[in-house]
């Protein structure tokens, strides 16, 4: 592993002009805030030695760096899921690689179903802790001791000091960021109603099939990182509606300008 992370760091680093000091990770329908960066370099995934690739509709597969509101970043335009078959210690490879490269803080952004029936397609809601319903882990196996602890807390897996930040800012520009627990799920069949009425005793807010492995890995090597959900649609058996991966792309389409907004916050104010 430390090998593979050096020599894709390496490929990295020959291809592009600057030094990334923010990583981020884009879910689906959210890759267009890559779009704004300035003087923008593009990789694809498959030239990058051991990245994994990207097999779903609205992640595209490129890794993209150059600066948004003039620091320095690092965009995965599209990521990885266990439900694509990819091993979890490939889908947090690219924590590694970021680390390696020098990045301090990590935003990371997803479609999440609604759990919390007080929410409606449409919100934001900024992740501020995580259930993990698959019961995996991607720091399972040997330890990288260069990177991080054998095992590392999980207390305050997102900077709440950021967040709370960045909640403040975007009121003032009349957004609203609501706060709630997510839940992780294998994927990829969305989950049935009797799992949503047990996930809402759990207490959780928001169901998705990303993000909290990255979180994990994130704090093992020790990136401040936060994590916002686009609600795109209300979990199994809340609404009557059939649940389609369209319309969480469509959902996300219509609050882009809010989200972008919501991402280039936390870039100033980290």
């Amino acid at each position: 592993m430390p090998n593979k992370i050096e020599k894709a760091s390496q490929y990295i680093k020959d291809n592009i002009e600057l030094k990334p000091f923010l990583g981020l990770i884009l879910g689906s329908g959210l890759g267009y805030i890559a779009d704004k960066v300035k003087n923008p370099k593009s990789i694809d995934y498959k030239d990058i030695p051991f990245f994994p690739q990207s097999s779903v509709e609205g992640h595209e597969g490129k890794l993209v760096t150059g600066t948004i509101e003039g620091i320095a970043v690092i965009i995965l335009k599209g990521r990885f899921h266990a439900y694509e078959g990819i091993d979890l210690k490939k889908i947090v490879f690219p924590i590694y690689v970021m680390k390696s490269l020098g990045v301090k803080g990590l935003i990371i952004t997803n479609a999440a179903g609604g759990v919390n029936r007080t929410f409606t397609p449409g919100d934001i809601v900024a992740n501020t802790d995580f259930i993990n319903f698959t019961f995996k882990n991607p720091l399972r196996g040997p330890n990288i001791d260069d990177f991080g602890p054998r095992f590392p807390s999980m207390v305050e897996p997102v900077d709440k000091k950021w967040i709370d930040i960045v909640i403040d800012k975007c009121q003032e520009e009349g957004i609203k960021i609501k706060k709630g627990t997510y839940l992780w799920t294998m994927g990829p069949s969305y989950e049935t109603p009797a799992e949503i009425k047990m996930f809402e005793k759990f207490g959780a807010d928001l169901v998705g099939m990303s993000t909290l492995p990255e979180v994990m890995a994130a704090n093992h090597v020790g990136l401040n990182t936060i994590s916002f959900s686009a609600v795109t649609n209300m979990a199994a058996g809340i609404l009557p509606e059939p649940l389609k991966h369209e319309e969480v792309l469509r959902t996300t389409e219509k609050i882009k300008n809010q989200f972008e907004k919501v991402v280039y916050n936390s870039i100033k104010l980290f």
